[in-house]
């Protein structure tokens, strides 16, 4: 079980205290909730920032993101998908998959 390596890689944007969302930079390794639209399930996922060390409220950053259940999310995803992520209710920035990386979270065509 390879739970090392990333899923997807995507582009975050940390909302400010003025939008909500955070008051302190956050760190490479940080483990917030993240919620697809299509479900209500959520999972938490650690983010490495690519490139950055830390990312600023109002920063954009691309990170790469291992989910703690990639399984509950097989066949579900695609590039382009839209996500928040979240300190329990507090919706504290939203993400967007740019490339993924297991290839069993990609949604297969029927065709």
């Amino acid at each position: 079980m390879e739970r090392n390596s990333p899923d997807f890689v995507a582009m975050l944007k940390y909302r400010t205290a003025e939008e909500g969302g955070r008051t302190m930079p956050a760190h490479s390794g940080y483990r917030p909730q993240i919620k697809f639209g299509f479900e209500v399930m959520q999972t938490s996922g650690q983010q490495v920032f690519i490139g950055k060390d830390t990312v600023r409220p109002g920063e954009t950053v691309t990170a790469e993101i291992t989910m703690v259940s990639p399984h509950l999310f097989h066949g579900r995803l695609l590039c382009g998908m839209a996500f928040e992520f979240r300190e329990g209710a507090k919706v504290i920035g939203t993400g967007e998959i740019i490339e993924l990386l297991n290839t069993k979270l990609e949604i297969v065509s029927k065709e």
